[in-house]
């Protein structure tokens, strides 16, 4: 009868906040207060446990990427798709996708876990699985020093009950595998994803904005390591190959971005962590037949980006591309992934706190990139604070908008007949669909 009652009442809110234009996460935060077993309970009866995803930067792509795979597998996943990772989030994505007896038509759940509200969500239901991605200087006003954040990470792992996939590339998040091997008792398998010693420089750690040279990268003149579980070893245009068990695969990909395509290693590993495992639980076998890398690779081929996440959107009969920036290495990737020639750019920075409140990492960015063809267009509350720093890697600002929705007119009006690409921080990407999404087809993220 709980579960009735709170499905019923979950998805009562959730019907009267679409209606008031409401967050997706409301019903969530209600059924968090009147039932706090809730997820527990709903979790708790899928037979392939929790797989979460958590990290500074790439968790939502990486997200989708899980869950396209194992789809592509045959199973039946659960996500909280809009991306909101607090525990909220979770709630209300199982309240929208419960029947009212409290049941998910699921057979695992994969879910993006902010790192901090994570400790919220392990304390209630053990993840079988977890993937950890990276640590970067990102949101330091919530988090303080990156190692604070290494540390809610190595809370995740502790809390793991059969594998966990590493970064063998971050410093910091190789070390929660090397801790989480050495554990004593029943310590989960831990497995790595990494990059060819080539690919080093490409892809900076934080550690690399604050030295003189990059010890990382120092070891692409170094010899071979030995390989990961996967390992990102070559890129190309939309293409990528990867070394799977000794063996190169190369494919295309529909994914955007230099650090997409890094993640799409660590999502490969833990579909093939999570595939082995349930093979040795007695999964079914029509689901054991398919699990070789080709297979996983195929699907892989056919991930389009997350929402905001490289997505490309039609405007006024020329591409946009909305590319989310959070952090100094984000933001660097996210200049190299496109080329700037012939496109018109905007950039939009908020500071609310989902961004983060501090923006002085915007001065360990390089926009040299951006100085032949300038910027169109510079808005959201920081709108001032990007321009100067735009000014100080000479790059011309055609106009400074702090209005999102006035600006984006500006945008358009400023580069006719031009596709159009804007890097945006969180809640600015937000804003900016919401009124895409009066102009041309946005996808519906509830």
């Amino acid at each position: 009868m709980r579960d009735f009652f709170s499905a019923v009442i979950g998805k009562s809110v959730r019907q009267l906040a679409r209606l008031r234009g409401g967050g997706s996460a409301l019903p969530g935060l209600v059924i968090e207060r009147l039932d706090p077993g809730f997820l527990p309970r709903v979790l708790g009866r899928l037979p392939y446990g929790v797989v979460a995803v958590s990290g500074t930067n790439g968790k939502t792509t990486t997200t989708k990427m899980i869950v396209e795979m194992l789809e592509a597998r045959g199973l039946r996943v659960f996500t909280n798709r809009t991306g909101s990772n607090f525990s909220r989030g979770v709630i209300a994505a199982a309240v929208q996708e419960c029947s009212l007896s409290g049941k998910l038509d699921a057979d695992v759940a994969v879910l993006e876990l902010d790192e901090a509200h994570a400790m919220y969500f392990i304390e209630r239901v053990k993840p079988r699985f977890t993937l950890l991605l990276n640590v970067l200087r990102d949101q330091l006003d919530r988090f303080g020093e990156i190692d604070t954040t290494a540390k809610l990470l190595q809370r995740i792992a502790d809390a793991t009950t059969e594998g966990l996939v590493v970064n063998r590339e971050d410093r910091l998040v190789a070390a929660i595998g090397e801790q989480t091997r050495a554990r004593a008792g029943s310590a989960p398998e831990v497995r790595e994803f990494g990059l060819s010693n080539a690919l080093l420089s490409t892809f900076p750690s934080d550690d690399d904005f604050h030295a003189g040279s990059s010890t990382d990268a120092s070891l692409s003149a170094a010899a071979e390591r030995p390989d990961a579980d996967v390992t990102l070893v070559e890129l190309g245009d939309h293409e990528a190959v990867f070394r799977i068990d000794g063996e190169d695969f190369r494919t295309k990909l529909k994914l955007e971005g230099l650090y997409n395509t890094f993640n799409a290693a660590a999502a490969l590993s833990t579909v093939r962590m999570v595939m082995q495992a349930s093979e040795l639980h007695g999964h079914p076998a029509k689901y054991r037949a398919q699990e070789t890398p080709e297979d996983l690779i195929a699907a892989l081929a056919e991930v389009r980006p997350a929402f905001g996440r490289g997505e490309q959107l039609i405007l006024d009969g020329q591409p946009l591309d909305l590319v989310l920036v959070k952090n100094p290495a984000g933001f660097r990737l996210g200049l190299a992934s496109f080329d700037p020639v012939g496109v018109g750019v905007m950039i939009a920075i908020n500071d609310q706190y989902a961004d983060g409140r501090d923006m002085s990492w915007l001065w360990d960015v390089e926009f040299g990139s951006l100085a032949a063809g300038g910027v169109a267009t510079v808005s959201g509350s920081r709108a001032w604070d990007m321009a100067l720093r735009l000014e100080h890697d000479d790059v011309v600002v055609g106009g400074v908008e702090e209005d999102l929705t006035r600006a984006l007119q500006r945008f358009r009006d400023a580069t006719p007949d031009q596709p159009r690409r804007i890097y945006c921080t969180y809640t600015a990407m937000l804003a900016l669909r919401k009124t895409l999404a009066e102009l041309t087809d946005v996808e519906d993220i509830w």
